[in-house]
């Protein structure tokens, strides 16, 4: 993830280098949060400070704009356990499948997530999974390449992955280039992190494969925030799980149930 700035001459000269240097991709490609490349034949954007020095981030494709949302009506007249009413509220009456991700406070790079289904007029508790987050935490106000992961009510409209669709009811993308997207994010004993993803509907369009880049509140909010396989250490800004758990998610979910995924500190989903 990386946030905007204004930097020209030299410092952006420089600033370019030092990412074609330190990219395990071609020198005209950059990656974004979930470490997938950005396609060669656009400016990238001016630099900012990380713990490296100065580098350049990735442009975006597509001008800012203003994502499809899913029709919703009046708020869910059942709480989800663990959810207080602020948070509640944004579950709507027509969900009957929500995710509850959360950590113990802020700081926390790793906690469990809940899978729960609405049946015979209450929420039952169908799974419970370890997960990693955002290396920095959790925040609400999150930037590209704060290393957080964004708190709030995130709808879940897309699946895909390196590996073939494992029987997921989710509209399912396979990209053969997701290994060397992997390598760059995480290293290259990681390459097959990404074999399965569900994005996680935070700054995208969606209804696209959860590559797409496009970022409807701009990039320095960062992107490419998904549900994947785990690594057994904090994230860029994704969740994580062992490889039988998400495979079970992305057998279960559907898109009929309208699901949801409700993540943050505790602290936090309990407001």
């Amino acid at each position: 993830m990386f946030s905007g700035g204004t930097r020209t001459g030299t410092s952006l000269t420089v600033a370019v280098l030092a990412l074609t240097l330190s990219s395990c991709g071609t020198p005209t490609d950059s990656e974004d949060d979930d470490g997938a490349a950005v396609p060669s034949g656009v400016v990238a954007a001016p630099a900012q400070q990380n713990d490296l020095g100065d580098f350049a981030a990735p442009a975006q494709m597509t001008p800012p704009g203003t994502a499809p949302k899913e029709e919703t009506g009046p708020a869910h007249s059942v709480p989800v356990p663990g959810l207080g009413p602020e948070t509640a509220s944004q579950i709507p009456a027509e969900t009957s499948q929500v995710l509850v991700a959360s950590g113990s406070d802020a700081s926390s790079d790793s906690g469990q997530l809940s899978f729960y289904t609405f049946d015979d007029g209450d929420w039952k508790k169908r799974k419970t999974f370890d997960i990693h987050n955002g290396k920095k935490g959790w925040l609400a106000d999150r930037r590209e390449g704060d290393k957080t992961s964004p708190i709030g009510v995130f709808t879940l409209s897309d699946a895909g992955g390196y590996k073939k669709d494992p029987g997921t009811q989710l509209p399912y993308s396979q990209d053969d280039r997701l290994p060397s997207s992997a390598t760059v994010a995480y290293g290259s004993e990681y390459e097959r992190v990404f074999d399965y993803i569900i994005a996680i509907d935070y700054n995208r369009v969606p209804g696209t494969p959860p590559t797409d880049r496009t970022r409807p509140l701009g990039w320095d909010k960062g992107g490419g925030i998904w549900l994947h396989l785990d690594h057994d250490s904090g994230t860029n800004g994704c969740v994580t799980l062992k490889e039988k758990d998400l495979t079970w998610i992305l057998e279960t979910i559907d898109p009929d149930a309208h699901p949801r995924i409700a993540m943050g500190p505790e602290s936090q989903l309990q407001k």
